[in-house]
């Protein structure tokens, strides 16, 4: 039963949209896509130049990304 679950669950979670940021959107630092790590926040992957940076952007995304999802630090 509890597999039959998970297994539902798993079809029903659409894959978030890959990461395209070239700025950690928490420090604004340089991001290397082949090498930084990742983060999902609301569907929306994000390239980060450190560990500490995922839980700052997902405990606050609003202070980071604006409502499109764009990181606030991206030039306009």
């Amino acid at each position: 039963m509890l597999t039959l679950f998970l297994a539902a669950a798993l079809v029903a979670t659409p894959a978030p949209k890959p990461a395209t940021n070239t700025k950690c959107p928490v420090m604004g630092d340089k991001v290397n896509p082949a090498k930084s790590p990742k983060v999902v926040v609301r569907g929306q992957e994000y390239y980060i130049c450190c560990k500490g940076c995922d839980k700052k952007l997902q405990s606050d995304p609003d202070k980071y990304l604006e409502k499109d999802g764009t990181p606030k630090n991206v030039k306009k």
